[in-house]
């Protein structure tokens, strides 16, 4: 900033501001607060982002540009904002104008996320005096749809899928209006020039506009299944207070268990069927209007809703006819579920919609405005405790209303690309200091997922301007974008570069924290390539963003029959029981889960570990989670991933008390050679006698979580004094614990430990490419003599 000026000397500064400042109202709140400090001068956008030159008193000049900085629009983020001092203009110089944007030049400007119904707007849509009353598709610069509909910078309608509505004489008045909310409000329409909402039923009978609405409406009221196109993508809805019409979403979508997200009037209507918290209120009431899991009220809705699941997933509304739907009378709550076939991405367009969704909907609800870039909705979840300085917020998906935000790392990178993981993928993207994480894209075992996945990581490049040199996979050479990626021989790029699973988890959480020396990784996850070709999953890591050596892991559990033991978690539990008692008859009788195997499966299972036929080995804490909970009877085939760990969680009932320390089980450690190794047998026989001896399964399950958490505090302990790190950074799907995450951060913290989590991407696979980024762009600099 410019500083000790004389106040009444006249100057004339040239600022720069980068961030989320287009398409967010930033251009007319600059000319409102030139024009209350009466200052002179012009504003532009650019694809940096907003240049303006001022003239006036310095004093005046210090104040707006204090302005700048505290009372930005609501959805305008400031990345860097910097002053430079230029000479004077002569002659007196008049007003304040909004110059034309310049297309040329480095893109440095961040896409806005798409955004929630702001309180005008929504009170404008209720307002049967307004123009827009009822309008589906109401929005303005607070407001309304970005990420989903841009397809080239910098902001502009005709860069956006906005581009086919010509705004009438109304809107455009508004539209070129500096003094008005909607000046340069790329969406702006209304009933007469812009979208439509529109009904089809499976015969082809078509309805448009507030008839559209008002069919929906009532088939929801008849318990009908109803897709409605949403800000990212389709959504299934049904009414979420009609247990028969949840049960016939589950039967038409081959969803029995996995919990269903809720779609909320509002926090009144929230309150009655969860608890929350007023800061995860503000997390529902936010621009993003995320999914927030929050405690289920007992008779508050259906059970079928979210099954054997303590949490609740719900949002409140994020779209115009959202909002309309559910003001509708006894329409208050909706199943609002991803519009998909099963193992699909969601839908988005139009034509795929109708051609697909008929085969669970009654109806489908969509409307003539094309969404460019499918964004699922974000699901966080909010974590405090006593001893924590700060809530934890954990993103267990990480899309629309967040992406395409940066993540901001401290210091320059490479140009790269990285292309995440198998399951849960993102895509990154570098420039400066900065990392374009994408939306979340899914899991890469389609064609339709993996194309979606390639032309996110084109778009990204595409909208930024961004020419990456350098590309980085997953190590496992069976995944599919790591395949494709070296046959194309990196796709235009100088060089592929390779970066270990685990490693990649630590790095991520490394980089969002800003830790780049050298640290302790706790990465405990389902599964990963490991470096020496076997699977790891359950990892104690110590190095830097460069290099990172394997010092203690889960002994290796066997998974009968691959891929499958995933699905069927019986089939690890039975492994794992046998290996702590030895014999077929006691470790089946010892456990609820495995006395319903008959005699045939018992022999398969036990002929399968003992000769070790299909039966590959994994380090997996993921995989030990879902053993227990499949000998505990709580889940012995998996519907969804990490069913069984979410239904032996969900026995504690969200309560994070540790089990007192006499009560915990213990694992034994061994060093036979290389990385300590730590062995669940004793555990598992320890659970046995708690079952034999009449303990309830929920004492059982705490009692193990909490033996997990001591687990990670004593082996970190064990490093520190070999190694003198006390920098510990937790990471890996099986972080999505509440328990185990607050917890270990707790205990560690109490441990003396300086502890880190993940705040900004996922723990789970969504955040592998941040990390692939920062270990390709530390080799780089090693190797350049930078680091």
């Amino acid at each position: 900033m410019i500083a000790d000026l004389e106040p009444a000397r006249p100057g004339r500064w040239r600022i720069r501001v980068n961030g989320v400042v287009q398409g967010v109202g930033f251009r007319p709140f600059v000319y409102k607060a030139a024009l209350d400090q009466g200052l002179s001068g012009w504003v532009l956008n650019d694809p940096e982002g907003v240049l303006i030159e001022i003239q006036g008193e310095t004093s005046r000049l210090q104040r707006f540009t204090e302005v700048l900085g505290t009372e930005m629009p609501p959805l305008a983020r400031i990345h860097e904002l910097t002053v430079e001092e230029v000479p004077l203009l002569d002659g007196e110089q008049v007003g304040f104008v909004i110059r034309s944007s310049v297309h040329s030049g480095r893109r440095a400007t961040v896409v806005p996320a798409d955004s929630h119904v702001c309180t005008d707007c929504l009170a404008e849509l209720r307002d049967p005096a307004d123009r827009r009353y009822r309008y589906p598709f109401i929005n303005c610069t607070n407001c309304g749809p970005r990420y989903s509909i841009i397809q080239a910078l910098p902001y502009d309608r005709a860069q956006t899928t906005m581009a086919a509505f010509t705004m009438c004489a109304s809107c455009a008045g508004e539209y070129v209006d500096p003094m008005d909310r909607r000046y340069h409000a790329q969406p702006n329409a209304c009933a007469d020039c812009g979208p439509q909402l529109l009904l089809a039923t499976p015969e082809g009978e078509l309805s448009r506009g507030e008839r559209a609405l008002g069919r929906a409406a009532s088939a929801l009221a008849e318990g009908l299944i109803v897709a409605v196109k949403s800000v990212g993508g389709f959504h299934l809805a049904v009414d979420a207070r009609n247990a028969e019409a949840v049960h016939r979403l589950r039967q038409r979508k081959r969803r029995d268990s996995k919990p269903f997200a809720v779609l909320a009037r509002d926090l009144d209507t929230v309150a009655s069927f969860a608890e929350f918290s007023e800061a995860e209120a503000e997390l529902l009431r936010s621009p993003a209007r995320p999914i927030v899991l929050l405690r289920k009220r007992d008779g508050g809705l259906p059970e079928a809703v979210a099954p054997r699941n303590p949490n609740l997933g719900v949002m409140l509304p994020s779209a115009p006819h959202h909002q309309l739907l559910v003001d509708e009378p006894g329409l208050d709550a909706l199943v609002m579920t991803s519009g998909n076939i099963s193992g699909y991405p969601i839908v988005y367009r139009n034509e795929e919609a109708l051609a697909q969704l008929f085969e669970i909907a009654d109806v489908i609800l969509y409307n003539d405005r094309d969404i460019d870039t499918r964004v699922d909705d974000s699901l966080v979840r909010y974590s405090s405790h006593p001893e924590l300085d700060e809530p934890v917020v954990s993103f267990l998906r990480r899309a629309r209303g967040y992406a395409p935000y940066p993540v901001e790392v401290g210091y320059e990178l490479a140009p790269i690309v990285a292309y995440g993981a198998e399951l849960k993928t993102t895509v990154a993207l570098t420039e400066g200091s900065k990392v374009y994480v994408s939306q979340h894209i899914g899991d890469l075992k389609n064609d339709e997922t993996y194309q979606s996945h390639r032309r996110t990581a084109q778009h990204l490049a595409r909208l930024y301007g961004l020419a990456p040199r350098y590309a980085v996979c997953d190590m496992h050479p069976q995944f599919r974008a790591t395949r494709a990626v070296l046959k194309e021989e990196g796709a235009g790029v100088e060089e592929v570069l390779l970066a270990q699973h685990h490693h990649a988890h630590m790095a991520s959480c490394m980089a969002e924290n800003r830790i780049d020396g050298t640290a302790v990784g706790v990465v405990f996850d389902g599964a990963g390539y490991g470096e020496d070709g076997t699977i790891w999953g359950g990892e104690f890591l110590l190095g830097d963003l460069a290099r990172a050596e394997r010092v203690a892991h889960l002994r290796p559990l066997m998974l009968l029959g691959g891929d499958r033991a995933v699905k069927e978690p019986v089939r690890t539990g039975f492994a794992l029981a046998l290996d702590a008692f030895g014999d077929t008859d006691q470790a089946c009788e010892a456990f609820p889960g495995l006395r319903r195997l008959d005699e045939q499966q018992r022999h398969v299972f036990a002929t399968m570990a003992r000769r070790g036929i299909n039966s590959p080995s994994a380090s997996s804490m993921g995989r030990l989670f879902d053993a227990v909970a499949a000998l505990l009877d709580v889940c012995t085939r998996a519907e969804y991933e990490a069913q069984g760990p979410v239904e032996l969680e969900g026995l504690l009932g969200r309560d994070l008390t540790m089990a007192a320390p006499d009560q915990r089980y213990r694992f034994d450690r061994s060093r036979p050679y290389g990385p300590v190794e730590f062995d669940p047998r004793p555990m598992v026989r320890a659970v046995a006698a708690d079952l034999a001896a009449g303990v309830d399964i929920a004492v059982i399950s705490r009692r193990f979580h909490s033996t997990v958490v001591e687990l990670v505090v004593e082996q970190c302990r064990e490093i520190r004094t070999r190694s003198g790190v006390r920098t510990v950074v937790l990471s890996g799907g099986a972080f999505l614990n509440e328990f185990l995450l607050v917890n270990s951060l707790v205990e560690l913290r109490r441990a003396g430990f300086d502890a880190h989590c993940h705040r900004q991407v996922p723990t789970n696979d969504g955040g592998i490419a941040l990390g692939q980024v920062v270990i390709a762009n530390a080799r780089l600099a090693a190797r350049q003599g930078k680091g």
